[in-house]
């Protein structure tokens, strides 16, 4: 319950406060790129059920059809304001929304879609007990993850066999592990790795 209530109050401040941000980073999205501004996709959350899950659009209009993962930052899909909004995840910022609406938190397992859902096992599953979060600590360990997969031969597979298990595993182990504090520490944790 404190755990909502933080989220909620948090969420709320921080759209309050970034709004007029939010104005400035939407026109430039519109500026640099035809399409729209927020790009939304279906992710899994709590209890297996869907959601929309909220960014800046940082791609090509339409570009989530070709593959769902993004190869380095010269991804060619990418567009010149969505090189710097994810260097600074700024364009994770709108995820605020979720959280205010109840579909994720700050903290907890970042959610996936559908595709790689199909893929857990049973224990993985457990992750899905909790609502997803803007971060997580595998969020901070692979916050690199788009450099990763750029040096692989086969991007998608080596993420299904070999990041994704170990993101799992880190999300399980925050599951067994979390408290009110730990949450804390891993928001500034999350700042900072940004920052530097």
């Amino acid at each position: 319950m404190l755990k909502r209530i933080f989220d909620f109050v948090c969420s709320l401040v921080g759209l309050g406060l970034l709004f007029p941000f939010f104005l400035i980073v939407a026109l430039w999205i519109r500026l640099d790129s035809k399409g729209k501004v927020f790009y939304k996709q279906v992710r899994v959350g709590k209890h297996n059920k869907d959601f929309y899950l909220y960014k800046f659009r940082t791609m090509a209009d339409g570009s989530d059809k070709k593959t769902l993962i993004t190869i380095g930052n010269d991804d060619a899909r990418i567009t010149n304001a969505g090189r710097f909004l994810r260097k600074y995840k700024i364009d994770e910022l709108p995820q605020l929304i979720n959280v205010l609406k109840g579909d994720m938190s700050l903290v907890g397992p970042r959610p996936e879609v559908r595709k790689y859902v199909d893929l857990y096992s049973e224990s993985q599953m457990k992750v899905l007990d909790t609502r997803p979060g803007i971060t997580d600590i595998a969020s901070i360990k692979f916050r690199n993850e788009n450099e990763i997969l750029k040096g692989q031969e086969n991007p998608e597979q080596y993420y299904v066999e070999h990041l994704m298990p170990e993101k799992l595993e880190l999300n399980l182990q925050y599951l067994a592990d979390r408290s009110f504090f730990g949450d804390i520490q891993l928001i500034f944790n999350t700042f900072f790795k940004i920052i530097k």
